[in-house]
């Protein structure tokens, strides 16, 4: 059953902030020293249109008084081919540009929206930011937990709107159920649990080869390392390589782990654990885990369980993912196209469901929600609104993916200092607190 509240996403965000930890975030006056007036213009460039920038062109598309600017990719086929997406979209033909640096040398340019690689987030965002943009990124924001660091202390540097694309946090379903929670609709909330189940296949083992005449290698890598060019790297299989990405939790679990981290009202944990392995293609290139169980303590005897499984399809309440929010009178359930709320015996009380789907376990995750979460970057760029993700928050949520990794990877139960997430129990999770960049490539605030 449909039961639609009429509480609008900005009153609740405007209703609850007072009382709700770690819900929203005030940004100071200097923040928005660059804050556009409501009718001014707001003109973007997109980068990395593979997958997600499709997805964030559309939804910048959407906004009113928007210009997409500039596409930007190092692969030249697919920038004529978004393009023509862009001209569809928009009525004008944006600049195509390979190279960042020449796009953010434009001083007409007032924001970046970012999906490249990750390996190219925190880089990327905080050129962005040097050169006065504000800046949209894909989750994660980091390729390691100093990197999401290094963009929280940059925003509050230089003073822009930093917005993180765990857009499930502008769904007007999702901040209702928390609101729900807050009010103790399920009593005193203590478990999220949260999943992603796919059936990723192989990719196989790649063949040092010669580099695309379409490709432009040395700008995909930018700030990472130089390594050779390999068959099955570029445009997605780089995700499971430690040298380029950051894994399924990362990748996927951010999303729902945000969810479970918002709605309990937590921030940093206690204690951190990780089991699972590669259990599927097991003589393959991929280095990280298609199946993953990653276990995160909060004082107040609060806890997340996220369960990551890439490559067995079984899905949990018929959902490929999403999360479940249990507390001492009920339980709600949580996806990106609504939510049902159980009472303790596992009833349904109430069932309530987006006006407008969006995708779930496919690459670009496009819908709604990326309409909303962009509308509310731009006006936090344009009036100062409180941001439904600012990047202290996403980083936060993000820090949590980055423990399961090293939790798992050292084969040992961390244990984290609650006001910052730093690991203070093996000295080996410093060496995989941040990372080696390539010469002209290092990252400084």
């Amino acid at each position: 059953m449909k039961n639609r509240n009429p509480l609008s996403r900005r009153n609740f965000i405007k209703t609850s902030a007072a009382a709700t930890a770690g819900l929203t975030f005030a940004l100071s006056a200097k923040s928005y020293g660059r804050i556009l007036g409501a009718n001014d213009r707001l003109n973007v460039a997109v980068v990395g249109m593979h997958g997600r920038g499709k997805a964030l062109l559309r939804g910048i598309a959407t906004v009113a008084n928007s210009q997409v600017s500039y596409l930007c990719d190092v692969d030249s086929r697919v920038l004529e081919e978004a393009a023509g997406l862009a001209e569809k979209a928009t009525g004008s033909r944006p600049k195509l540009e390979k190279d960042i640096r020449k796009i953010l040398d434009d001083k007409e340019v007032d924001a970046i929206m970012i999906a490249a690689p990750d390996h190219w987030h925190a880089p990327m965002s905080l050129m962005a930011l040097k050169a006065g943009k504000h800046v949209y990124v894909e989750k994660p924001c980091g390729h390691n937990p100093r990197e999401g660091e290094m963009l929280v202390e940059a925003q509050l540097k230089y003073g822009r709107v930093v917005q993180m694309g765990n857009q499930q946090r502008s769904a007007p379903t999702s901040m209702e159920a928390v609101q729900m929670i807050r009010d103790g609709a399920i009593g005193t909330p203590y478990l999220g649990k949260a999943w992603y189940a796919n059936t990723r296949g192989s990719i196989g083992i790649g063949k040092m080869a010669a580099i695309p005449e379409w490709l432009d290698f040395e700008l995909w890598q930018g700030p990472a390392p130089r390594r050779e060019y390999q068959d099955n790297l570029v445009h997605y299989n780089w995700h499971w390589f430690w040298h380029w990405g950051t894994g399924e939790i990362c990748n996927n679990g951010t999303h729902e782990i945000d969810i479970c981290r918002w709605a309990l009202g937590v921030d940093y944990p206690n204690r951190v654990k990780s089991t699972g392995g590669r259990y599927h293609y097991r003589d393959d290139d991929w280095e990280f885990y298609d199946t993953q169980m990653a276990h995160f303590e909060f004082e107040g005897g609060k806890t997340i369980i996220w369960e990551g499984l890439s490559c067995n399809g079984l899905k949990y309440f018929d959902r490929g993912r999403g999360a479940i929010i249990q507390g001492t009178e009920g339980s709600i359930l949580l996806d990106r196209n609504g939510y049902i709320h159980y009472d303790k015996g596992g009833k349904v009380i109430k069932e309530v469901k987006e006006n407008r789907r969006s995708a779930t376990t496919n690459t670009v995750g496009a819908g709604a929600l990326d309409t909303y979460h962009i509308q509310n970057f731009a006006d936090a760029i344009r009036a100062g609104a409180q941001q439904y993700s600012p990047i202290d928050e996403g980083h936060k949520s993000v820090l949590l993916c980055h423990l399961g990794n090293i939790a798992q990877k050292l084969g040992t139960e961390l244990v984290t200092d609650t006001k910052t997430g730093r690991v203070m129990n093996h000295k080996q999770a410093k060496a995989l607190w941040g990372r080696e960049y390539e010469p002209g490539w290092e990252m400084v605030v």
